[in-house]
Formats: C-alpha cells, sequence, structure tokens
C-alpha cells in the first residue's frame, strides 16, 4: 500500500492546478507518490448565469465528489470557500492547509474618484454586491463570472469601474496588479483563502496522508465560519460573511447577514476563550436569526426563486 500512487482531482483552472500542485509537492515532500487528475466542472462551464441561478450547492466541487466515489480520482483540492458545508455521504475532509490572505480586493481602472458619485462595480457574489451596496448604495453592480483570469480580461474590456476578487486567488497565481485596494471593510466569505482536501471516508491510507498537512489553526477557524454560515444558510446562496481569527488565548469572530441589495445588514462579533471554538458559529448564528436573520433568510430564499 505504501508505493500507492495518490490520484489528486482538480478543477483545470490555472488557481485550481496551482491548489493541487501545491499539495501534490507537500504529499511528495513527505514521500507519497502521486498524479494530478484535471476535471472541468459544471460551474466552469456554464458562464452565462449568475452562480445562485443554476440552484446548486456546490457546482464547483460535484463533478470531483462523483470522479472520488466513482473511484477516478483519490483525493481532491478545493478551494474551502467553494465547498458545500455538507458533504456527500462517503467523503470526508481529510485536511485543511495553512490559511493565506482573507481579504477581498478592488481591482479598479482609471482612478478612484468614482466611490464619491456614480459607479459601476462586478462581481459573481451575492455575498460581495450585498456588502458593495450597503456601503455605496448609489452604486450599479453586475455580475462576473469565470475563474479568476477570464474575469480579469472581462474587466479589462468592460466600461466598469472596477471588480472585487479575493486576494488569496490573484496572489497565488500572481495576477495581482498595482491597481487595487484592500476592502478591510468587507467580511470575507467563510473559510476565504483557505484550501481544503477531502477524501473517501473509507480510504485509510490517503486520509492519513493528507492528515499530515492539516493546520490546526486554520481547521478551528474555518469550522467556526462554516458552522455559523451552516446554522443561517439551510442549503441557499445568502450574503453571509464570517471571519474567525485567533489572538493570543482567545478567538475573534465576525458575522454578518445581508439583504440582497445591502440595505439590511444583521451583524454579530464576539470575543470567546480558545476552548469555546467547538460551537461558536453555531451560537453566532443563532442570535443572528433571533434579532432579524430569519425573517430575513426567508426573505433571500424567496428573493431567489424569482
Amino acid at each position: 500500500m505504501a508505493n500507492k500512487t495518490i490520484r489528486i482531482g482538480t478543477r483545470d483552472s490555472e488557481l485550481a492546478l496551482w491548489q493541487a500542485h501545491t499539495v501534490e509537492k507537500k504529499l511528495n515532500d513527505l514521500g507519497y507518490k502521486t498524479e494530478i487528475i484535471a476535471v472541468k466542472s459544471q460551474g466552469d462551464i456554464i458562464l452565462d448565469k449568475p452562480l445562485y441561478e443554476l440552484g446548486i450547492t456546490g457546482i464547483f466541487t460535484k463533478t470531483l465528489d462523483i470522479a472520488m466515489i466513482n473511484g477516478q480520482v483519490d483525493i481532491a483540492v478545493h478551494s474551502m470557500k467553494d465547498v458545500p458545508t455538507a458533504l456527500p455521504i462517503g467523503i470526508v475532509q481529510a485536511a485543511v492547509l495553512e490559511r493565506a490572505n482573507t481579504l477581498d480586493i478592488l481591482v479598479y481602472k482609471g482612478t478612484l474618484d468614482f466611490r464619491n458619485g456614480a459607479g459601476t462595480i462586478a462581481t459573481g457574489s451575492l455575498r460581495r454586491q450585498a456588502q458593495w451596496l450597503n456601503k455605496y448604495p448609489n452604486h450599479k453592480v453586475v455580475d462576473l463570472r469565470g475563474n479568476v483570469n477570464t474575469r480579469m480580461q472581462k474587466l479589462q474590456e468592460s466600461d466598469w469601474n472596477g471588480a472585487v476578487f479575493a486576494a488569496a486567488g490573484l496572489e497565488r497565481i500572481n495576477l495581482k496588479p498595482s491597481n487595487y485596494i484592500d476592502l478591510d471593510w468587507m467580511i470575507p466569505a467563510p473559510a476565504q483563502g483557505a484550501m481544503v482536501v477531502v477524501a473517501m471516508a473509507k480510504d485509510e491510507f490517503c486520509r492519513e496522508a493528507v492528515s499530515e498537512l492539516n493546520d490546526i489553526d486554520a481547521e478551528v477557524c474555518t469550522h467556526i465560519e462554516r458552522q455559523f454560515l451552516k446554522t443561517l444558510e439551510g442549503g441557499c446562496t445568502a450574503p453571509i460573511g464570517a471571519l474567525a481569527v485567533f489572538t493570543d488565548e482567545e478567538i475573534v469572530f465576525k458575522g454578518v447577514l445581508f439583504s440582497i441589495d445591502g440595505k439590511q445588514k444583521i451583524e454579530i462579533e464576539k470575543t470567546v476563550p480558545m476552548q469555546e471554538w467547538k460551537k461558536l458559529g453555531f451560537y453566532c448564528a443563532k442570535e443572528i436569526l433571533e434579532n432579524g436573520g430569519a425573517e430575513l433568510m426567508t426573505a433571500i430564499k424567496i428573493n431567489l426563486k424569482k
């Protein structure tokens, strides 16, 4: 069994391949043999519809889940923010790698003067759209889909003022331009900047091999954020942001739920001792639901079905 080659499943975008090669190198350094197998996902193929309209959770991960269940690949590497909070039966989280930059950034064209007047910003994310409109209610937000290279290209060819990206994605493939600003006021997607490796529950060899790559800080913080998301969402795509950060012996958590138009905002911020991490996301989400979040989630679901 020690000679088994671990087949790493990945999407075929430049960023996804970068992530898969990173995992491959780490496994090779530990003495494991590997092979990368690239698969096209539905999320990459259907680019003319906003993600929430496709009505599928895990549109970027489903194809790889099927490849794993069918035995074509042994493990899969994902941007953790793309992974549904409930994994398919038989598939388990094997490792969360050390986390990269969690920030969203604005890549802009020309000057930043448009922030004081009318402007058009592009993003395919309801979370970014809602937070942008909350801060700049007189701006227009347009849909932007595709992998990071495609989105950057579309921005250059458009008349938009800018587009919002995850800093980590652009940094990983050296695509971060000079004309950007950090959006430190924007709460990131749960698990943004983190990479996760999943394996089959029954595959002890691969699970053990991959578990050597696990970063405990990243695992705990992403667990809190995804628990918050899971408790709030009930399987729909909503404008939800969450970030957990370790400071000394404490965890600082920020969570937020917006209406799609950005006009309503329910937020929570808590600092708790380290040992209280296991249910932190759950309790914070419950507090949001009790403070008007339940009604807001219902309204969001109705809105998305239109």
